[in-house]
Order: C-alpha cells, then sequence, then structure tokens
C-alpha cells in the first residue's frame, strides 16, 4: 500500500474512533448509557414509535445489547412495547419517555441538525454518498473473507 494512502486510512479511522467517542461523551453528558441513546434515538427519529427490529438495523448496535437496553428502559417506564403481527414487536414511547426524550435525545438530534444546517446541500449529499460507497465497498470485501 503507498504510504499515502496507508496516512489517509489512518486518518479516516481515527476520525470514526474520534466520531464514537464524541457520541460517547454525549450519552455520559446527558446522563444515558450508549445503548439506551442509540435505542431511544431511533425511536426518536421515527417520530416516537417503530419496529423493534428497526431499532436493530437502524442503530447498528447487537440485538442482545438493544434488548438489554430495551428491558432497563422499560423497567423506567420510558417505553413499552406492544405485539404486532406475526412475531414482531413495536417499541412506544411513555408519557415519562416522550418528556425523558426531549430533555435527552432531542438535545442530541437538534445539535446534528445545527451541524448540518451550516454544511451546503451539496455537502451533504456528498457526504452521503461517500459513506454510501464506502459501506457498499466494505460489504463486498467482507463477504469475500468468508
Amino acid at each position: 500500500m503507498k504510504k499515502k494512502t496507508f496516512e489517509k486510512l489512518h486518518r479516516i479511522n481515527y476520525l470514526g474512533a474520534e466520531m464514537e467517542a464524541l457520541y460517547h461523551q454525549a450519552s455520559l453528558r446527558l446522563g444515558i448509557s450508549d445503548s439506551a441513546m442509540r435505542a431511544l434515538y431511533t425511536v426518536y427519529d421515527n417520530d416516537g414509535t417503530c419496529l423493534l427490529s428497526d431499532i436493530y438495523k437502524q442503530s447498528g448496535i447487537s440485538k442482545q445489547t438493544v434488548n438489554s437496553a430495551i428491558r432497563k428502559l422499560e423497567n423506567d417506564e420510558i417505553l413499552y412495547l406492544e405485539q404486532e403481527t406475526g412475531r414482531g414487536k413495536r417499541v412506544h414511547l411513555t408519557d415519562k419517555g416522550k418528556d425523558y426524550v426531549e430533555k435527552n435525545v432531542a438535545r442530541l438530534y437538534a445539535a446534528e441538525i445545527e451541524i448540518f444546517a451550516s454544511w451546503s446541500e451539496e455537502e451533504i449529499d456528498s457526504y452521503i454518498r461517500f459513506m454510501e460507497k464506502y459501506n457498499e465497498l466494505f460489504r463486498s470485501q467482507l463477504e469475500r473473507m468468508q
């Protein structure tokens, strides 16, 4: 690998890790676990209700971790599960949960919106396009590893 490419790969990996660390710091500042933040973020992003499977898919965290976070949030009366047709379950925020999300997750969401508001439409589209391309190519590389 060329030295320049190697250096850029390191930079990209560092920036990805830094972004994860920033989201962890946000969770700490808001007094919520990373997994609960991701689960509630997904519910919030879906207008306060979504399928449990949506949380698995959209949050990027494992089913086991999501299920643990959901159980704790249920015990804290932040959300509840409702049986869907088949084996699916729908997650709903309780009234207490809606207040909780407004004090926590909505603040993180608003910060992200403010950041993207400072970017041009072209910058946002480019960012999305590059992330999608990278993910697609990386997924293809992973499939070759099996």
